[in-house]
Formats: structure tokens, sequence, C-alpha cells
């Protein structure tokens, strides 16, 4: 289980995703621009059509519990 998060940059600081596990450690820290890579990095290329899915629908500033399928 993982906790999607989807923050709003500033003029100086781009829009950015968070991904934690079950007890909100830090999985994962990309910007939205870069998330095919910031996916791959992390190891989480197994789930990257589904949570890419949920990103692109997610408004900034929510957080989405994603249960991976697999």
């Amino acid at each position: 289980m993982f906790y999607i998060l989807k923050i709003k940059g500033t003029t100086i600081i781009p829009d950015f995703i968070q991904i934690r596990d079950e007890k909100m450690t830090l999985r994962a820290y990309f910007r939205v621009s870069q998330k095919e890579l910031g996916l791959k990095k992390n190891n989480l290329q197994e789930y990257s059509k589904e949570i890419i899915n949920i990103i692109e629908t997610l408004p900034f500033g929510k957080i989405h519990k994603y249960i991976p399928t697999k």
C-alpha cells in the first residue's frame, strides 16, 4: 500500500510527487514532469501504469491511498 501526494510548486520550486508507504515513510520524491523516470529510479516501475494514471487525475494538495492490484 502506498500514499500518493501531489504538491503544487511555486515559481521557483516545481510541482512534485511524494510516494509514501503504509508507515508514511518517504519512498519516492520526483517532479510531476518526470514521473516515468522518477518511478524507475525508485524501483516502482512495476506499478507505473496505475500510478501515472493516478498522478494525472489527482488534484494538487490531495492524498490518494493506492493498493497495488498485483
